[in-house]
């Protein structure tokens, strides 16, 4: 397992890779208030993220402040030195929302948020930065699937992404870390956070490209990749389809969020390399971590050989 690569020149960075893939007995959530984000001391710039997100009210009524899962960094609770001892990767999660989200990440002043620091908990610490999710989906064909965003959605319209969106609080029933008190062993709810981990990218796929679950393999985790524009971090997820790509093709006219979206490709990796250009950073790592898990079953071919 690798963890905090930096591709130079590249729009992104890789927070952890784990080209073997990690299921969810090899995830673990440490959820807590002191990975929330921290205020910035500049009281102006606070004051900032409200300004920002009433001039979105005013130009789009419906806009949601939901809770989010906010990223903030984590741990290798084992580096599997042993062949009999599996990686096991902690995620440090804390709360956020929509609203700090589009007043930090998303404002204009993004760069004046970050602290200078090697360190990414650090250097994002007065950031919202929730943790998305992606999903490298791969047909029966041999296929990968993307998505053309939509003109109307609020993130990189018109850009190629996998399908993918968030992991939810509110599936938990979690509005504020007091919920989070209300399980009687404090171990639950870290044990259900991690299913929700590996559930909301099942689910996130299903909704965006209308295949039924029962088609998909369980999902593994392949890393953490964070765009270098406005320093999102996105999770990502090797999922295998049983269906080909004229069958999702023809499924995706009925999908229940096809809205975000105007287009599905079902393409081949040479094809997926040239469309990078033209993906959010953090998806453009999502990518290069897939690619890493290739060359790791090549590589444990070749030594099984």
């Amino acid at each position: 397992m690798e963890k905090a690569v930096d591709v130079q020149r590249s729009p992104f960075k890789i927070l952890i890779a784990s080209p073997s893939g990690l299921t969810p007995s090899q995830v673990s959530i440490a959820f807590s208030d002191k990975y929330d984000r921290i205020s910035h001391p500049d009281s102006s710039l606070e004051d900032s993220i409200t300004e920002i997100w009433n001039q979105r009210l005013q130009t789009n009524s419906s806009l949601f402040n939901g809770k989010k899962f906010r990223y903030g960094g984590f741990t290798f609770l084992s580096e599997g030195g042993s062949s009999n001892e599996d990686p096991h990767v902690c995620l440090h999660l804390g709360l956020t929302d929509y609203r700090t989200f589009v007043g930090t990440n998303l404002s204009p002043l993004w760069e004046r948020f970050l602290v200078p620091s090697e360190d990414d908990s650090i250097l994002c610490q007065h950031s919202s930065s929730p943790l998305g999710n992606g999903a490298i989906v791969e047909t029966s064909d041999g296929k990968i699937v993307l998505l053309k965003r939509s003109n109307n959605v609020g993130e990189f319209p018109g850009h190629f992404v996998f399908p993918g969106g968030h992991p939810e609080p509110q599936e938990l029933g979690i509005e504020s870390h007091d919920d989070a008190k209300g399980f009687a062993d404090p171990n639950t709810i870290d044990e259900k956070l991690s299913h929700e981990m590996f559930n909301s990218i099942i689910r996130e796929v299903v909704e965006e490209i209308g295949v039924p679950p029962e088609s998909l393999c369980n999902p593994v985790l392949i890393g953490v990749s964070r765009r270098e524009l406005n320093v999102r971090p996105a999770a990502f997820f090797f999922i295998k389809c049983s269906l080909d790509s004229l069958e999702i093709q023809k499924l995706y006219t009925s999908a229940q969020d096809g809205y975000e979206s105007t287009q599905l490709y079902t393409v081949p990796m040479v094809d997926v390399e040239n469309m990078t250009l033209k993906m959010p950073g953090c998806h453009h790592g999502g990518f290069y971590l897939y690619k890493l898990m290739l060359q790791a079953a090549d590589d444990n071919n070749i030594t099984a050989d």
